[in-house]
């Protein structure tokens, strides 16, 4: 077998034992067994909510086991191909195992960071905020190309995207926007992204064609479903209510259906427009700030690894967390783990994977082998 296929199988054979061993291979075998008698056990779904938790682990469990199964017997395939097409001399059939390799080695580096999606609302969907920085339209124009930056990912990783309030720019962008990013580890992944992006360009507004620096920031919270409890006392919690300010027709400009609370204890705000009726956007609204303080309990957990910490849970001006220069040259350079690329555009469009896994192995604070770093 040829040397690079040989080198490239043995790569994956090792990320394949890794992902065993992070999962306890045959504890994990043992537990799917637990849950998949467990639900069909019909008396179970007189619990509903010991069925959608017993429903969601077995779901997320059944997947990381599948996903291994996968990777092992289409490493097996690619080897078979290319030991046929040494015997046979056919190069169509070794680069059929190349390629098979090359996708095979992209899945399996998800798949161990995937694993390390293990926090307590790894798995949830997520509240992404955009704000823009001092600077006006540029940086209003720097938080719409986030904005599209974001979703595309998201659409890349079949997350689907709902707009739950805008606050469009005078002349071009967006002054604000939340977003709820509904998937698989949605949470998980883009918690990573929270912090202040900063942005070096000629600027299209600009007709003497000067560089500008711009800046906005990024904000990200976990959904928080109906199996984590939060407390809030209503008499802390101010209500105002406005008029709409982003696209939506005659309703949504003639009516104060907006809804903005304030949990006053801790000066949290969240607004929402999206719905059709104060009612809708109330009921949002709270499960938003539910969210909001869930998030800040978790930070309190997490305070002895703050040192990590600290890029996502202080968006100042002053704490970037990446950097996309596309004048005087072309780099993108995340200033927590220094991984850097000079395609920009591949970034604007959307390619995050290389800078979110490599903050979020830094986060969780792994080495190649699992140990701790």
């Amino acid at each position: 077998m040829r040397l690079d296929i040989e080198a490239s199988a043995s790569e994956i054979e090792q990320s394949i034992g890794l992902l065993r061993r992070r999962l306890d291979w045959n504890v994990a075998l043992r537990r799917l067994d637990e849950l998949n008698a467990r639900v069909e056990d019909p008396t179970l779904w007189d619990k509903p909510d010991e069925a959608q938790k017993v429903s969601r682990e077995r779901s997320k469990l059944s997947a990381s086991v599948e996903a291994v199964r996968s990777i092992e017997k289409e490493l097996k395939d690619a080897i078979e191909f290319a030991e046929l097409g040494d015997m046979e001399g056919d190069e169509s059939l070794v680069e059929e195992a190349r390629s098979l390799l090359k996708d095979l080695k992209a899945r399996t580096d998800r798949a161990e960071l995937e694993a390390l999606l293990s926090g307590e609302a790894d798995g949830n969907d997520a509240y992404l905020e955009i704000n823009s920085g001092a600077g006006g339209t540029e940086s209003n124009d720097w938080a719409g190309i986030l904005l599209r930056m974001y979703s595309r990912w998201a659409n890349a990783h079949g997350m689907s995207i709902d707009v739950e309030e805008e606050t469009p720019g005078e002349q071009a962008g967006i002054k604000s926007i939340t977003l709820k990013v509904s998937g698989e580890n949605a949470y998980g992944w883009l918690k990573t992204e929270a912090g202040v992006h900063r942005l070096v360009r000629i600027s299209p507004f600009d007709s003497n064609a000067k560089r500008h620096t711009s800046f906005a920031s990024v904000w990200v919270y976990p959904v928080v479903d109906d199996t984590i409890v939060i407390d809030i006392n209503p008499s802390d919690v101010r209500t105002d209510t406005y008029r709409a300010s982003g696209s939506g027709g005659q309703h949504i400009n003639k009516t104060d259906s907006a809804v903005r609370l304030t949990h006053i204890p801790t000066g949290i705000a969240v607004a929402c427009q999206a719905g059709r009726s104060q009612h809708a956007n109330r009921d949002e609204a709270w499960k938003m700030l539910r969210a909001r303080l869930y998030e800040m309990e978790l930070q309190k957990r997490e305070a002895a690894q703050q040192a990590l910490e600290d890029s996502k849970t202080d968006i100042g001006w002053g704490h970037q967390i990446r950097s996309y220069v596309l004048q005087p040259y072309q780099m993108v350079k995340d200033l927590r783990t220094n991984v850097e690329t000079s395609d920009t555009q591949g970034v604007l469009d959307g390619d995050l994977d290389a800078f979110m896994g490599a903050s979020l192995a830094q986060r969780v604070g792994v080495t190649r082998d699992g140990a701790g770093a």
